[in-house]
């Protein structure tokens, strides 16, 4: 059986890029559909005659709070994809040589 060969750094920045991506088309859509979701109940309050504007504001902090989660997702996501490159960055980079040092010797052996 022959070893997988080992994924370029070109592929892995790929990868990663594509991840973030993936993440963020699916944070947009899923907040999409909670914006949608969250406005149903108001739908049988909106031809109530003196409700427009109570229905307005209730809209606009839930379109906030339920952003700021999003923004939430969409920044971790970010920072995982920061952290990604720069664990890249360091496994590419030329380890230090090891010195090999040898014990030293002790003080009493060198008063003997």
């Amino acid at each position: 059986m022959t070893p997988k060969p080992r994924a370029s750094r070109s592929d892995a920045v790929r990868l990663v890029a594509r991840i973030r991506k993936a993440v963020d088309r699916s944070a947009d859509a899923a907040e999409s559909i909670h914006k949608r979701v969250a406005h149903l109940p108001l739908a049988p309050f909106e031809g109530v005659d003196g409700l427009e504007g109570a229905l307005k504001d209730v809209r606009r902090v839930q379109d906030r709070s339920i952003g700021a989660v999003y923004d939430l997702v969409r920044d971790m996501n970010h920072e995982l994809v920061r952290l990604a490159e720069e664990w890249l960055a360091e496994s590419e980079a030329p380890k230090p040589k090891r010195r090999v040092t040898r014990p030293r010797a002790s003080a009493a052996s060198k008063a003997a």
